[in-house]
């Protein structure tokens, strides 16, 4: 099941987004999601760890069919407060989604397995109900600001005292064991925590830059392939007995 944020985690949660320097920093990991996810309008997606909505906003604008799950009915009744009947919001875990096969052309997961039990059986849900791509997007373990989290998580109690972090590589492991040999790209954003602005804004999109593993905030796109499976059928049929005797 993971950590389920309580009323007071998403109330804090709320405060914290709505800070002009952390919604610069999501801007920016929003900026890496669309221009990796490319989402076309029209389809469908499904933010697995949905949050206050704050992703599902931004599919919203692009026209896109958007769904939301998340375990906490606080930050689902933040998303609703925010989104109103744009969304369809469901409560449930992402080791466990109530939807069909193939029910969506995209998944994204963003800062969501950092507080499941089962990663991995997280991201097999998410391919299982999805057509074409996920993305991931999770807090690097091997970056400056995921290292001072984790180290203030020593002397002070935290919401990522729960949190599980992830580097580029382990995720890729995940992703190749569930999946095997599938398209992957990943990018990182948020390698210069102090500097904001319109010029920091622009060295964070520098492709060379992006391809950097330590930025604080990594992104990966999974493609996903249509498996087939072949397997022989018995052939079945009847022998009719003939009577005639057979000419010459």
């Amino acid at each position: 099941m993971g950590y389920v944020f309580s009323f007071h985690d998403a109330i804090a949660y709320e405060q914290w987004f709505n800070k002009p320097q952390n919604r610069f920093v999501f801007d920016l990991e929003k900026r890496l999601m669309l221009d990796m996810l490319k989402p076309v309008r029209g389809d469908s997606v499904i933010d697995i760890g949905c949050g206050i909505g704050a992703n599902l906003l931004s599919f919203i604008e692009l026209g896109l069919q958007a769904t939301g799950i998340d375990p906490s009915p606080y930050m689902l009744d933040i998303a609703a407060k925010n989104l109103g009947n744009r969304a369809d919001l469901h409560r449930g875990f992402a080791e466990n989604l109530p939807f069909d096969d193939n029910s969506f052309n995209y998944a994204c997961l963003v800062t969501t397995l950092e507080f499941v039990d089962n990663p991995q059986k997280a991201l097999e849900e998410a391919c299982r109900v999805t057509k074409d791509k996920i993305f991931i997007g999770v807090l690097n373990r091997y970056a400056i600001k995921g290292i001072q989290r984790r180290i203030k998580g020593m002397f002070f109690k935290t919401v990522y005292n729960r949190a599980n972090f992830f580097s580029v590589w382990e995720l890729k492991q995940i992703i190749r064991t569930i999946l095997g040999d599938v398209p992957i790209s990943w990018k990182t954003t948020c390698r210069l925590p102090i500097i904001r602005g319109s010029i920091a804004s622009g060295i964070e999109q520098l492709g060379l830059l992006q391809k950097c593993p330590f930025g604080a905030f990594a992104g990966m796109v999974v493609t996903l392939i249509p498996r087939y499976r072949t397997r022989t059928l018995p052939l079945r049929y009847d022998v009719k007995q003939t009577i005639d005797t057979p000419a010459g």
